[in-house]
């Protein structure tokens, strides 16, 4: 068993309740590509019944990994989670490795959602925000008003989440119930339409070519190795153990509830997005292929959706989820973010200024770290955010791996033959979405672009800076 001994006059507050780390975990992993995505990369890609297979899939693989992740809170329930667990199983080079690459995960979901309030002000409300001097990136028109609206939601949240983590626990449970409250408000509405019957999911796969069932599982892969990115939230809650009030034999039905509930969000959103379209068209693959030169509303299946069989009042509840859902995930992946950049901090990985506590116990420099380095990512608009997801997925799947194969090794030690089985499990599977991720595979077309591959080289510099830096001149001895 090994001890750690934590600073007592720097310490984090354990205030979170079960709801609280739920909230936290489950906003993370429903952001506003949640209400997007079924349009730009589900259906697109393998159609509803694509999606739903490849979503069931993807939900049983989080649960494998969930498994590894309760076996490892409960060895270490310190903040810090996959960056600890890959330290202690295999030093502190794969753990900086493990933390850095994750760190990546969570801190670019927090201007992808920023970002996306420009989207959802631009489809409910028009050019409102389109003032001042504006340049345009990769065809994207960037807008002062915009990046001060993207900026101050970061500015703002910054200062929720300094108020303490009580407090920013109690928000994101309020948000998350708007979040789910709209949802099942829209999709109940749209499945009780006169207007909606099954024969509307018709065809139920992506026509890509006219035998389309020689590519099925092809669609189905395309979107399966989202899923780290689609998922992440869940493996939040290891960051969050140092702040929690309840028992650690409670975390695995916090996860995997939070699991379960994100796998049947998606799925509903894309049948939402598929159950009705606008009358020019004859079926979703129609309405899905003009989608790029749509605009307002029907430019979002999901709130096209929703206010062609709810009217306004189905519209203004799915908006108000949307909101949430952004909302929670800056809220949620700042806490997350910030807790991380603090354990490494702690263990002298990085510099000691990530340490810095505020009065209410809450990672201060961090929390303005992740403000500074989100803020700048907005400055380059929503162009460029497609980028930000594929590296997300990257960082994602690493965390998965390293978490998964550290529990395979203690296991082995333990003779645990099911965390073996779920280590090694988890490990493969992780690896899996990670390779077809950053090797072209001939026949599918999920790898990175070459603008995500770059912005992950530089990334990979950064943390090579960082580390060397640290081993050469270093600022603490480690405390662990």
């Amino acid at each position: 068993m090994f001890f750690f001994t934590i600073d007592t006059e720097r310490h984090l507050n354990r205030r979170l309740t079960p709801l609280n780390v739920w909230s936290l975990a489950f906003g993370c992993g429903i952001g506003w590509s949640a209400f997007v995505m079924p349009g730009t990369v589900f259906l697109k890609n393998a159609g509803p019944l694509g999606t739903l297979i490849a979503m069931e899939i993807a939900t049983l693989i989080m649960l494998i990994i969930s498994y590894n992740y309760s076996y490892m809170i409960k060895k270490f329930p310190l903040t810090g989670g996959e960056f600890i667990y890959a330290k202690m199983a295999f030093g502190e080079r794969h753990g900086f490795l493990c933390a850095w690459f994750l760190s990546l995960s969570y801190l670019s979901v927090i201007p992808l959602n920023a970002t996306a309030l420009n989207l959802i002000m631009r489809a409910v409300f028009g050019d409102a925000f389109q003032f001042g001097f504006h340049y345009v990136v990769k065809g994207y028109h960037v807008y002062f008003g915009e990046i001060l609206l993207a900026i101050g939601a970061l500015i703002i949240f910054m200062i929720v989440n300094s108020w303490g983590v009580q407090f920013t626990g109690r928000i994101q449970t309020l948000m998350v119930m708007i979040l789910l409250g709209g949802i099942i408000v829209a999709v109940a509405g749209a499945f009780l339409s006169p207007d909606v019957s099954s024969s509307n999911l018709y065809p139920m796969f992506h026509p890509t070519s006219e035998d389309f069932t020689k590519t099925i599982a092809a669609q189905i892969i395309a979107i399966l190795v989202t899923g780290p990115q689609s998922f992440v939230g869940f493996d939040t809650v290891p960051q969050l153990m140092e702040e929690s009030n309840f028992s650690h034999d409670k975390v695995k039905v916090v996860m995997d509830t939070s699991i379960i509930c994100g796998g049947f969000v998606y799925i509903s959103l894309t049948l939402l997005a598929c159950s009705v379209w606008p009358k020019i068209y004859s079926n979703w693959v129609e309405y899905n292929n003009a989608l790029p030169g749509l605009s307002g509303i029907e430019g979002i299946p999901t709130l096209n959706a929703a206010n062609m069989v709810l009217g306004k009042a189905g519209l203004f509840f799915l908006v108000a989820s949307v909101i949430a859902a952004m909302l929670t995930g800056i809220v949620g992946f700042y806490t997350a973010t910030s807790r991380l950049l603090y354990s490494m901090a702690r263990d002298g990985m990085i510099p000691s200024w990530f340490e810095a506590l505020n009065k209410n116990g809450v990672p201060k420099n961090a929390g303005l770290f992740c403000t500074v380095i989100a803020g700048l990512t907005c400055l380059l608009g929503r162009a460029v955010m497609g980028w930000v997801f594929d590296m997300a997925s990257i960082g994602g799947a690493i965390g998965f791996a390293y978490t998964s194969i550290s529990a395979f090794k203690y296991a082995l030690s333990e003779k645990r033959i099911d965390i073996m089985i779920f280590g090694i499990l988890g490990f493969i599977l992780s690896l899996g979405m990670a390779f077809l991720l950053l090797v072209p595979v001939p026949g599918l077309n999920v790898s990175l672009g070459r603008e995500s591959y770059l912005l992950l080289v530089i990334w990979t510099l950064l943390g090579f800076a960082f580390y060397t830096r640290r081993r050469l001149f270093p600022e603490n001895p480690l405390r662990r």
